[in-house]
């Protein structure tokens, strides 16, 4: 079986210093966060930026470049940049969502489909994906394809369809998150068998799920993605010291059940990434 892909989500835009005094703010913080993961095995970060000094989630450009500066400055593993935009607004939002696109990371995420959150409707029109999948072709970004629901499945095979999804297509299976998809493994399984059959995939549990859902995805020859943008305890009650302490567990996790981590060089070869 391949390696597994171990992503580490360092910061995201929803936890707080005061949820856990380890969450990163800063672009130093931020990036030395994602080098520890790399060296306790993790092969990709994914970046979210915030305001520094606030700790208020952040979309300027040059806090990203900063940030992939740092990491790039100091280990080999891959980027990738969020576009995810929850919290922007107004009629250019799709050229504002896009603007990490022309940094070049290795990847960036592309979230297809809307949902609901208990606390803001996060919007995914079709005319977004769209666009989105040919900004990062055009770029040669790899997407991430971020689903909630099996329905953002179906909308994510039409893109392939249309041909806007370079082969072999990546996805993120985000399991817990209210009012997504519940993370049980029936729901797994289910949202696995709609997946193309050349596609390589990772699967994020939110909060206690986290431990659960990457057992299945390994078990099931998938990757799996930890850190503190889905969950801030290393066990119920415990806050985790680091994200590099998320990784650590989900590399014993995975050598317990018979597999490695993947290296950022096996990692762009499982996903086809050219340097």
């Amino acid at each position: 079986m391949d390696k597994v892909i171990i992503t580490a989500a360092v910061t995201g835009s929803r936890p707080t210093k005061a949820m856990n005094p380890a969450v990163p703010y800063t672009p130093e913080e931020i990036a030395k966060s994602a080098i520890d993961c790399c060296q306790a095995g993790a092969a990709i970060a994914h970046v979210h930026v915030r305001d520094p000094e606030t700790g208020k989630p952040d979309f300027r450009i040059e806090l990203f470049q900063e940030v992939m500066d740092r990491i790039r400055d100091q280990c080999d593993m891959l980027i990738n940049l969020t576009t995810s935009g929850l919290h922007l607004s107004g009629p250019d939002m799709i050229d504002r969502r896009l603007q990490p696109v022309a940094l070049r990371p290795d990847i960036c995420s592309l979230d297809v489909g809307s949902v609901n959150f208990p606390d803001a409707a996060f919007v995914n029109p079709p005319d977004w994906a769209s666009i989105a999948a040919q900004r990062m072709r055009d770029y040669g970004v790899k997407p991430e394809l971020e689903v909630f629901d099996v329905g953002h499945i179906y909308q994510a095979l039409s893109l392939i369809e249309e041909g806007l999804i370079d082969a072999p297509p990546y996805l993120q299976l985000c399991m817990g998150v209210r009012w997504g998809m519940e993370a049980t493994p029936e729901n797994l399984l289910f949202m696995k068998s709609k997946l193309p059959s050349n596609a390589r995939w990772s699967v994020l549990g939110v909060g206690r799920a986290q431990r659960e859902m990457a057992a299945l995805g390994i078990l099931l020859g998938g990757n799996v993605r930890v850190g503190f943008e889905d969950n801030i305890y290393l066990r119920e009650g415990i806050l985790a010291k680091s994200n590099a302490q998320l990784v650590e567990r989900a590399v014993e996790l995975i050598r317990a059940l018979d597999r490695e981590p993947a290296t950022p060089d096996e990692a762009r070869h499982i996903l086809t990434i050219v340097r």
